[in-house]
C-alpha cells in the first residue's frame, strides 16, 4: 500500500493514472467539508472536481509543509468559500434562510433511524458555519485538531472551543445513538461520478500540455 507521497512521486513522474486512488480514498472527506459550508449536492460534486483538479494542476508544488490530506482540504475549503460568496452576490436570500430551508434528501442507513438522521442532518446544517465546520471535520471525518487546525488557520484552542460550543448546540440530538458514516453520506455510484469526471479533465489538461510541448 503506498503513502499519499510515494503516489504523488509516482504521478509527477509521469503515472497520472495513479490520481484516481487519491480522489477514491478522499471523496468523503471532501464531500462532508464542503456539504458543510454549501448545501446543493450538485453544487459541492462541481466544488470537489474543481478542487481535485486544482490540486492536480498544482501537484508539483506541494512541497510536504504538511499532509497532503490537509492540502486537499484547503484547496477545497477555499474553493467551496469561494463558490459561497459568488452565490451570495447573485442572490439577495440569507444563508441563514438556506440553511433552515434546506431539506436533506440522503440515503438512509439501515444502521440509523431515518428519523434520527433526518433531525441530526438538518440540526448540523442550521450550526453557525464556524461551528459546523469544524463539527464536520473532527466529528464526522475524525480529523485531529492539528489537521483540523492546519486546514483552517486555527489555533488549537479555537478549535477546541468551536467543536465544543457545537456539541453544546446539537446536545439534545447528540443524547441519541448515531453512526457519524451515515451522515452527509457519500454513496459509491456518486464517488465514480467524480472519479470518472476528474479523470476526463485530467486526460484533456494532459493532451494540451504534451500539445504545447510537441
Amino acid at each position: 500500500m503506498f503513502t499519499d507521497e510515494e503516489i504523488i512521486h509516482r504521478i509527477l513522474d509521469g503515472e497520472d493514472y495513479l490520481y484516481e486512488a487519491l480522489i477514491r480514498k478522499y471523496n468523503q472527506r471532501l464531500y462532508r467539508i464542503s456539504r458543510s459550508i454549501v448545501h446543493d449536492e450538485d453544487e459541492v460534486e462541481d466544488i470537489m472536481q474543481t478542487a481535485y483538479l486544482n490540486a492536480y494542476l498544482n501537484l508539483a508544488g506541494f512541497k510536504g509543509k504538511s499532509t497532503f490530506a490537509t492540502w486537499l482540504t484547503k484547496i477545497l475549503i477555499n474553493e467551496s468559500l469561494l463558490h459561497k460568496k459568488r452565490q451570495s452576490k447573485r442572490s439577495q436570500v440569507s444563508l441563514e434562510k438556506l440553511d433552515s430551508n434546506y431539506n436533506y434528501e440522503t440515503p438512509l442507513s439501515s444502521l440509523m433511524n431515518s428519523e434520527l438522521k433526518a433531525v441530526l442532518e438538518e440540526s448540523i446544517a442550521k450550526l453557525p458555519e464556524k461551528y459546523r465546520l469544524v463539527f464536520v471535520m473532527r466529528e464526522l471525518e475524525d480529523m485531529s485538531t492539528n489537521e483540523t487546525m492546519d486546514a483552517l488557520d486555527l489555533t488549537e484552542s479555537n478549535v477546541k472551543v468551536r467543536l465544543n460550543r457545537a456539541k453544546e448546540m446539537l446536545r439534545d440530538v447528540l443524547s441519541g445513538h448515531y453512526k457519524s458514516s451515515d451522515v452527509y453520506d457519500f454513496h459509491l455510484s456518486r464517488c465514480d461520478k467524480i472519479v470518472n469526471r476528474v479523470m476526463a479533465e485530467i486526460s484533456s489538461a494532459i493532451d494540451i500540455r504534451d500539445h504545447k510541448r510537441d
